[in-house]
């Protein structure tokens, strides 16, 4: 009996660690596709020769340089946050980041101070702060690498906040920085991640999503890529028939060209005239065709995703007559939509896979090389800011002698006056 007992609580200790590791083994396989531990490693930053600073010090160098209103040097600033060693002192560097923005020297941020300062912000729990001074970028001086944005966007997608990963992608869309592969990969799952948890959108959410997708796209000239570019223009379709073209352009680089459901369709037709092997997903046309079908109630939302700085969205008796005209044809879209739909079914170009397993099976194909590839570009960067960094601190030892030297001469001089 004893016997009997002990053996069904092994079996079921087993059962539970086979569950475990099951588990364990999928979540290995969704996270696969993520940044690497090698691409993420502090290590290679870390090991740069240092130059240990009192920060208590360098504050006050600071406040007194401006208080006598001269410029304060970017090197100055640089050593500062190289020297962060608590959450306290990012919001210190912040407040800096911002005064050196505000003053003459504001153009002579170096990259590298930039990309220190996300890799501080993510060592010390302040991620938040990143994406701050990232979205103001205007008022901090921050436009960081293509592989600084790699890392703030890894980081929040392995934590499975998409919504802020977005966010990211956004300021990527708005610098028109998708030129690296790997930020492509990473910036598609962020968006599709989003995208499939069914967000309730504002407009102006709409629209950025929309723009992202859509340039996003247009770097893959595939079927993840036609997909992102499809749900892109539905979404910008769907601002530009609720608030009117200047709803969509304004403030991204988009171009100020009605007709964004109109390109919709435009990529179903280039889909059916392409190769067997260019197909769209069915659940990305089951989204449009969900859009299309909301879209004769869409003039009458709230203004919950009214444009903010004080200017009122445009109602719907204020829109010109040309976004008129393009409101009156949406029922030629919707039977356009499904005479294309057909179309592809007939051709066998609908891809039964989620829109969202197409971008993680790229994601899990691709990235490693892309890594490769921007490792090997990081490498290089890393040597040129070193030297780059060792030439301001000659130059700043030299000014500082030569100063020196300048002050004893005055000195020398103003002495022999007295003695004649």
């Amino acid at each position: 009996m004893v016997s009997s007992k002990m053996a069904a609580s092994v079996l079921k200790r087993c059962v539970t660690a086979a569950v475990k590791v099951k588990h364990f083994s999928s979540s290995l396989t969704a996270r696969r596709c993520l940044l690497s531990v090698t691409y993420t490693d502090t290590k290679p930053w870390e090991e740069r020769e240092r130059d240990p600073q009192n920060l208590a010090v360098l504050a006050n160098l600071m406040d007194r340089t401006y208080d006598r209103n001269v410029p304060v040097s970017s090197l100055t600033v640089s050593r500062f946050i190289d020297n962060i060693s608590s959450r306290e002192e990012v919001d210190q560097a912040e407040y800096y980041l911002y005064k050196f923005r505000h003053s003459p020297n504001c153009w002579y941020l170096r990259d590298w101070t930039i990309h220190d300062w996300f890799r501080q912000c993510l060592k010390y729990s302040a991620r938040e702060k990143a994406l701050h001074t990232l979205k103001n970028k205007v008022q901090y001086g921050i436009f960081p690498d293509d592989f600084t944005f790699n890392l703030l966007l890894d980081s929040y997608i392995k934590d499975g906040d998409f919504k802020s990963a977005c966010s990211v992608v956004e300021e990527l869309m708005l610098q028109e920085a998708f030129d690296l592969p790997s930020t492509q990969i990473l910036s598609l799952y962020a968006l599709c991640n989003f995208l499939a948890t069914k967000p309730q959108l504002t407009v102006l959410e709409e629209r950025a999503l929309g723009a992202s997708l859509f340039h996003c796209g247009l770097k893959q000239d595939n079927t993840v890529g036609l997909s992102a570019q499809l749900l892109g223009n539905a979404l910008l379709g769907k601002v530009e028939i609720s608030k009117g073209i200047h709803a969509v352009f304004k403030g991204f680089p988009l171009s100020w060209a009605r007709g964004y459901l109109g390109e919709v369709l435009a990529v179903m037709e280039r889909v059916a005239a392409a190769p067997s092997d260019i197909k769209l997903p069915k659940d990305a046309l089951d989204f449009v065709n969900e859009l299309l079908q909301e879209l004769p109630s869409t003039s009458d939302t709230d203004s919950s995703g009214e444009e903010s700085g004080g200017e009122e969205s445009k109602n719907v008796d204020s829109v010109e007559e040309e976004d008129q005209a393009e409101q009156a044809k949406v029922p030629q879209y919707v039977s356009r939509f499904k005479e294309l739909s057909s179309q592809l079914e007939s051709q066998g170009k609908i891809e039964p896979t989620s829109f969202q397993d197409l971008v993680t099976a790229m994601a899990q194909q691709n990235l490693a090389a892309a890594e490769a590839a921007d490792l090997e570009w990081y490498k290089s960067r890393l040597q040129a800011w070193e030297a780059e960094k060792k030439n301001l601190i000659q130059r700043e030892k030299e000014m500082r002698e030569k100063s020196e030297q300048e002050r004893q001469e005055r000195a020398a001089a103003w002495a022999a006056a007295r003695q004649a």
